[in-house]
């Protein structure tokens, strides 16, 4: 019999334990192989999955640097077994103990056009939303590829703070009723401040304008060096300042705004960014009233409740976020 182009995909999975499309033996289906994927993958490591259609199937290359911007940097680019047609539309947790477990987000998708495929040479030309133009994937030797950017670089994205400003919880008395929609946070009592990270530098902007805080200077080695935009307070711990982050809105030249509350956190959850000086801030989906008992142990002066599905509203004040004081001692 002959062997099916997705019996290694298959293989590695158990459709009743992933939420990954696992179909069964059969036809491939019959596309315009013209449409390419690029997957954030938190796995033990966080890498870009790149995916292009060709013959019924994804041909799949592991990026860990993902997508080279620069023609005069070469991205490894490591071959992963075909992938279906289906997973192009797919985001989610894959469970722990299974193969690839981690959050998967889709990074950029579009489409492409074929200028040259054999097995020594796949020349494409992409047409997505974050990345555009002419890339070349060749072998190195064993099972290792290059991927190379054809093009001149791309314009320099634009700046990413200025303008930019924190989106503002309203007030409330309670907690919302409908728990399960919201997720709920620590209100720290803290200065609220934005986070830009790039080239190897930090920038921090205060709600008050300054941009004096803590020493972030080791953020972007643990961001990978990846360009980015973190939200968080500056609060005072054992009498050092730390900032403790509760959002990211920039990952790796794609904007977050726009993707649910609840992606944002796991995203940023995923990157575990914790060191001496900054910490990623817990968060409690559809948990409210346990989040409340713990803040008013604590002496926290209020929690914030987060609309699971809310994007991020640059310097709006919305009924998606609320803050809630704690009530009083009785």
């Amino acid at each position: 019999m002959r062997a099916d182009k997705l019996d290694t995909y298959r293989s590695k999975r158990h459709a009743a334990r992933t939420p990954e499309p696992v179909p069964g033996p059969g036809p491939l289906p019959e596309g315009d192989d013209d449409t390419f994927v690029i997957q954030e993958h938190h796995a033990r490591r966080l890498h870009w999955d790149f995916r292009l259609e060709r013959g019924g199937v994804l041909v799949s290359w592991a990026v860990p640097k993902g997508l080279p911007l620069d023609p005069k940097t070469n991205h490894l680019a490591v071959p992963t077994e075909d992938h279906p047609l289906e997973y192009a539309a797919f985001e989610g947790e894959i469970a722990p103990g299974e193969y690839g477990a981690g959050l998967v987000l889709i990074w950029d998708r579009g489409r492409y056009e074929t200028e040259k495929w054999t097995g020594r040479e796949v020349k494409v030309v992409l047409h997505g939303s974050r990345v555009s133009g002419r890339y070349v994937l060749f072998p190195t030797g064993g099972r290792n590829w290059m991927i190379h950017r054809m093009d001149p670089p791309p314009p320099e994205p634009p700046t990413f703070l200025p303008g930019l400003r924190p989106m503002l919880p309203e007030a409330r008395k309670r907690l919302p009723r409908d728990q399960a929609a919201y997720g709920f946070e620590f209100d720290l009592g803290g200065d609220r401040a934005l986070v830009a990270v790039r080239d190897g530098e930090t920038r921090l902007i205060r709600s008050d304008g300054t941009a004096d805080g803590p020493d972030l200077g080791g953020l972007p080695k643990a961001l990978l060096d990846l360009p980015a935009v973190l939200d968080g307070q500056i609060v005072t711990v054992g009498g050092a300042r730390v900032y403790m982050i509760t959002d990211i809105l920039h990952l790796d030249g794609g904007e977050l705004l726009d993707r649910p509350y609840r992606d944002r956190r796991r995203t940023l959850d995923h990157l575990k960014l914790n060191g001496a000086h900054w910490q990623t801030t817990p968060w409690f989906p559809g948990d409210g009233r346990s989040v409340m008992k713990v803040a008013h142990r604590r002496g926290l002066p209020a929690v914030l409740a987060k609309r699971l599905d809310s994007p991020y509203l640059p310097g709006a004040r919305t009924a998606s976020w609320l803050r809630v004081p704690v009530p009083p001692a009785t």
